[in-house]
């Protein structure tokens, strides 16, 4: 396990990373709050009403929370993540009447074909050891017409970008170019792929077409 992901597997980073470590990190790495990312995540799903959503390494639920508060009726959220300490920060400060955590590995999925009607991972996939496989199975997992959206790294072409690179590698933090997800999505079908970079950092979105 490489440094990046000892350090969120840590207890100590799981009782303070919704309050700080997250807010101040993305901020510097993309000038924008949370507060804005959550705005922006809940009208990219698209959600309202019923629909259910699968939060991909929700951490403490800091997102996956938020989420469920746009739902009513039968909709629910559910945040997967491999932390044990992250997951249980998450049932303690971010428990909910339509809000739900499970331990499991993003690379596989336990949930049948089509069971989602909005996918997202946000701020994670480069934590992850094979992330093209994890993107792959939110994929899967999406139901036609339902909505995906994922932020993670990006290598500017500037002096920050290849600092970037450098001690991604030392940390074992991938960063991406701007090709790796719009071309992933296209090639699964997805239709209206948007793509919009802040910073080091992309948030891709797109649709799973109906049919």
């Amino acid at each position: 396990m490489n440094l990046a992901r000892r350090t969120m597997n840590a207890p100590a980073l799981a009782a303070i990373y919704e309050k700080a470590w997250r807010p101040t990190l993305f901020y510097l790495a993309s000038g924008r709050s949370t507060a804005a990312d959550r705005r922006d995540a809940r009208a990219t799903l698209r959600l309202d009403g019923s629909k259910k959503v699968l939060d991909i390494a929700c951490g403490p639920g800091n997102f996956t929370r938020y989420l469920s508060n746009a739902l009513s009726g039968d909709g629910y959220a559910i945040g997967l993540d491999y932390s044990e300490p992250m997951l249980a920060r998450a049932i303690t400060d971010n428990a909910g009447p339509r809000v739900g955590y499970l331990r499991g590995d993003a690379c596989t999925l336990p949930f049948a074909d089509g069971t989602f009607d909005a996918v997202c991972c946000f701020g994670a996939l480069y934590l992850i050891p094979d992330p093209i496989a994890a993107t792959r199975e939110m994929i899967r997992v999406l139901t036609p017409g339902g909505r995906i959206a994922i932020t993670t790294s990006h290598r500017a072409d500037n002096p920050f970008g290849r600092a970037s690179r450098v001690v991604g590698s030392w940390s074992g933090l991938r960063v991406f170019d701007n090709n790796t997800f719009p071309t992933l999505f296209a090639e699964a079908g997805l239709l209206d792929i948007d793509q919009q970079i802040h910073r080091l950092l992309q948030y891709i979105s797109a649709t799973r077409p109906t049919a």
